[in-house]
């Protein structure tokens, strides 16, 4: 009875068996997940902070007069507060990348001009956020305290960094539109792990282009305000 069950399992077997296959990880670790979420979440942090703190220094030191009265316009004002950490950002990103590469064997099988485009977009960005801060208050403890709230959490909560955002509630997923580290994980992992062109994350590349515009837009109007 026995051979007889045997024989005619193997005429019904199925002719095709399916196997799954882990395409980009397929040892499945965890730091090639891991490593450039906490790339975006320190370049975040690191910008916000930096850039919040500039505007206020000179209001408790009482330069801001000065700055004030001086014959440049908002947007050469602008421009010269973000260049400075626009390059220190940029190089400790890449720099990160590297000590990812060099410890963990992150792979970057994309275009590297790529790449630096979609840091650039989200240091921008960051840059922005930093600046919006530092109009807003007076004093710098109350900025980094803001700036640091306003980017540690929604960096590290709603962007997919450790939960992901498909299994969020919806009213939780309609607020992560909002936080570029979203579309900054998205478009890093794409590029360095899957190696994909610049067709794939455009619409992440362009989520966090109208982000930096808006952002710098509302920090620049406001120093006008204040200049004014």
């Amino acid at each position: 009875q026995l051979q007889l069950e045997m024989i005619a399992y193997r005429n019904y077997a199925p002719p095709i068996a399916v196997e799954s296959r882990i395409w980009y990880n397929a040892e499945l670790k965890s730091t090639l997940f891991l490593v450039p979420g906490l790339i975006g979440f320190i370049v975040m942090i690191s910008s916000v902070v930096s850039t919040s703190l500039s505007i206020v220094r000179e209001k408790e030191r009482g330069t801001w007069e000065q700055v004030r009265m001086a014959p440049i316009s908002t947007v050469s004002y602008v421009v010269g507060k973000t260049i400075p950490y626009f390059a220190i950002a940029l190089i400790s990103a890449f720099l990160i990348i590297g000590a990812a590469m060099l410890l963990f064997g992150l792979p970057v099988r994309g275009s590297w001009l790529l790449l630096l485009l979609a840091v650039s977009l989200f240091v921008i960005g960051a840059l922005a956020s930093g600046l919006l801060v530092s109009t807003l208050v007076d004093s710098q403890a109350l900025a980094f305290l803001i700036s640091l709230l306003a980017s540690l959490l929604p960096t590290f909560i709603l962007s997919g960094f450790i939960f992901p955002i498909a299994s969020m509630p919806a009213p939780i997923r309609t607020i992560s539109l909002i936080v570029p580290a979203r579309y900054f994980l998205t478009a890093l992992r794409a590029i360095v792990l899957k190696g994909v062109d610049i067709g794939v994350v455009a619409p992440q590349l362009a989520a966090l282009a109208i982000y930096a515009f808006v952002v710098l837009g509302l920090a620049s109007v406001r120093l006008a305000r204040e200049r004014g």
